[in-house]
C-alpha cells in the first residue's frame, strides 16, 4: 500500500477525515513504556465469560473482542476506530472510488453528529445545511452512539437515490427534516470575481487537485500582480482537503519559512513543510476569511497567512480539526485508524479543538444576521421559497449583506500594513494570560 496524503478530507463521497495510509506498520512495533497490566486483561477475560455465559443471545469471542478494541479506540478520540476486514476493503476503495454523496464533511462534538461544513454547489449546500447543524436522525434512526464509518455508510448511496436527515440548528425551537438526493461531488475549487478597479475576490472552495494552479490562474485572470492592489481570500465554509495544496497556496503569497509542521510521539510522523523561492509570488495585500466551517487545510493556510503578517484574518473562529490519522493494517485483513499527530502553525500554535482565531473577530455582527436568518427560516413555506429564490449564494459575493467581505475591502483600501492594524487595534489579553504574568 501507498502512503496516502494526511490531510485528505472528502465529503461523504470518500471519507470524512484526514488520514495517511501506512504498511507493515503497528503489527510487531513494541508498546513504549511499562507492559500491559495482565490484572487488568484478567478482568477483560471475566467479563467476557459473564458475557458469553448470561447475555441474552449468543455472541462469538470474535465480536465480543473487535467490539472491546474498537470502544478502545473511541475512547481516545472521535477519529480513532477499529476496521474489521470488510471495512478496511471499502475503506481501499473508497480511496480509489466515486460515490454518491451529500457534499458535507461530518465530525462527532461530544458525541452528537455534526455537520464541520457543506461544500459549496453540493446537494448539501443547495438544501440549505449550515456548519454547525446537528444531525440528530438518519432515514428516521437516531444516531446517538453512532460512529463517523457507520454515518458516512448510511448516508451514501448510488447517486440520484434519496437520503433524509433529521437537523437541529441553533436558535431552531424545533428539528427539522432535510430529504436529499445523492450525487457525484465535483466541485470546482476556485471562483473569482472582480469588485472593483484593483481589488479582487477569490473564494477557496476546498483544497483538490491543481487548487494552487487554478488560485494562480483566477489571480491572472483577474489582472495579476501589475493590476491587483488587495485580493479577498475567502475560506470560509472551506472543511480543507490536500495538505500539498494547502502547503502550494500559501506558497504563493510567501517565499520562505516554515508553513506548517506535524508532531507526534513517533518520529514519522515529525514532519516540517516549508515555502520555497520558486515560482511567482503575490505581493499585494491580502485578506483572509474565515468561519466556524474552515477546517484543516484551511486553517493551516489561514494560521501560516496569519503567523507572517501576511495577510489580516477576519470572520469568527475556525472550527479546531487538526489532527493526522494513520490507518495501520492488520494481518487478518482488519486495520486500526489511530490518530497519531497534531498540525501547528509556523508559531506553534495547537490547532486541534482550538482553530484560529482571527484579526478581526466579527462574531457578534455574524451571530446577528444569523439569528435573522434563523428567524426567517422558521416563517410559512411559502414565504421560505420567496427567501431562497431572492438569495441564491452564487460566485457573485453581496458586500451589503457579507458583512466580513465589506470590512476586509475596507482595510485592503486603507493606507494599514496587517502589522499597524494589529497595533491600533490589540487583542484583549485573556484572563488566564494575566494570571500566569
Amino acid at each position: 500500500m501507498s502512503i496516502v496524503n494526511p490531510l485528505r478530507s472528502t465529503f461523504l463521497i470518500v471519507m470524512i477525515f484526514s488520514f495517511t495510509l501506512l504498511s507493515g506498520v503497528g503489527n510487531s512495533a513494541e508498546p513504549s513504556g511499562k507492559s500491559p497490566d495482565y490484572k487488568e486483561l484478567g478482568q477483560f477475560r471475566r467479563v467476557m465469560n459473564i458475557v458469553q455465559k448470561n447475555y441474552v443471545k449468543d455472541v462469538s469471542d470474535k465480536e465480543l473482542i473487535q467490539g472491546a478494541i474498537n470502544g478502545m479506540l473511541q475512547s481516545l478520540d472521535p477519529h480513532s476506530s477499529y476496521l474489521n476486514e470488510d471495512q478496511f476493503k471499502e475503506l481501499q476503495v473508497e480511496t480509489k472510488g466515486e460515490f454518491g454523496g451529500l457534499g458535507i464533511e461530518i465530525t462527532l462534538e461530544s458525541g452528537v453528529l455534526t455537520i464541520v461544513s457543506p461544500i459549496e454547489d453540493t446537494p448539501a449546500f443547495k438544501e440549505g445545511l449550515k456548519p454547525g447543524d446537528k444531525i440528530i436522525k438518519i432515514n428516521g434512526e437516531s444516531t446517538k452512539n453512532i460512529t463517523l464509518l457507520s454515518a458516512v455508510k448510511q448516508m451514501r448511496g448510488p447517486k440520484g437515490s434519496k437520503v433524509t436527515i433529521t437537523v437541529m440548528r441553533e436558535g431552531w425551537k424545533k428539528f427539522k427534516d432535510f430529504t436529499i438526493t445523492r450525487d457525484i461531488i465535483r466541485v470546482h475549487s476556485v471562483k473569482k470575481e472582480m469588485l472593483e478597479p484593483g481589488y479582487a475576490y477569490v473564494r477557496v472552495v476546498n483544497f483538490q487537485e491543481n487548487t494552487d494552479g487554478d488560485l494562480s490562474a483566477a489571480i491572472q485572470e483577474l489582472g495579476g500582480e501589475e493590476n491587483i492592489k488587495g485580493i479577498i481570500l475567502d475560506l470560509r465554509n472551506n472543511p480543507g482537503g490536500l495538505l500539498d495544496q494547502a502547503v502550494q497556496v500559501t506558497n504563493l503569497f510567501i517565499d520562505n519559512g516554515m508553513i506548517v509542521y506535524t508532531d507526534g510521539r513517533a518520529k514519522d510522523q515529525q514532519i516540517e513543510r516549508r515555502a520555497t523561492t520558486s515560482g511567482k509570488k503575490n505581493k499585494f495585500k491580502v485578506a483572509v476569511l474565515i468561519n466556524e466551517g474552515s477546517a484543516s487545510a484551511s486553517e493551516i493556510v489561514a494560521g501560516a497567512l496569519q503567523d507572517y503578517d501576511r495577510a489580516l484574518v477576519l470572520g469568527t473562529k475556525s472550527f479546531g480539526k487538526a489532527s493526522v490519522q494513520t490507518i495501520i493494517p492488520l494481518e487478518n485483513g482488519a486495520g486500526l485508524r489511530l490518530t497519531t499527530a497534531y498540525y501547528y502553525t509556523p508559531k506553534g500554535r495547537h490547532i486541534q479543538k482550538k482553530g484560529i482565531e482571527p484579526d478581526v473577530d466579527m462574531k457578534e455582527e455574524v451571530q446577528k444576521q444569523q439569528e435573522e436568518e434563523a428567524d426567517e427560516d422558521q416563517k410559512p413555506s411559502d414565504k421560505k421559497k420567496q427567501k431562497k429564490n431572492r438569495l441564491p449564494r452564487e460566485t457573485k459575493v453581496d458586500l451589503e449583506t457579507d458583512l466580513v467581505a465589506k470590512k476586509a475591502l475596507e482595510w485592503l483600501k486603507s493606507d494599514a500594513t496587517v502589522r499597524q492594524f494589529k497595533q491600533d487595534h490589540p487583542k484583549p489579553v485573556p484572563d488566564a494570560a494575566l494570571e500566569k504574568n
